[in-house]
């Protein structure tokens, strides 16, 4: 018999999961972003807290970022 070492290589790198959990970090963050306060009573409607930049524009394009990140650390090689 030959003694040759086996090694255990798994589909994705090390280094990759660093991606996919900056990713998972980064899509947590904006789901955060994305949430809204409860408002004091159930007849009250706040335009300005619903409809604001942060929920409507930087909320979202944060998930795109986060989406992307788990991608590469997947398909990255």
């Amino acid at each position: 018999m030959s003694d040759h070492s086996s090694e255990i290589q798994f589909a994705i790198a090390p280094k990759n999961y660093k991606f996919i959990i900056a990713g998972v970090a980064i899509l947590i963050l904006g789901f955060v972003l994305m949430s809204g306060g409860a408002a004091e009573s159930v007849h009250e409607f706040h335009y300005d807290e619903i409809f604001s930049t942060t929920r409507i524009t930087v909320a979202p394009l944060t998930c795109l970022v986060g989406y992307a990140l788990v991608m590469v650390g997947i398909l990255k090689k």
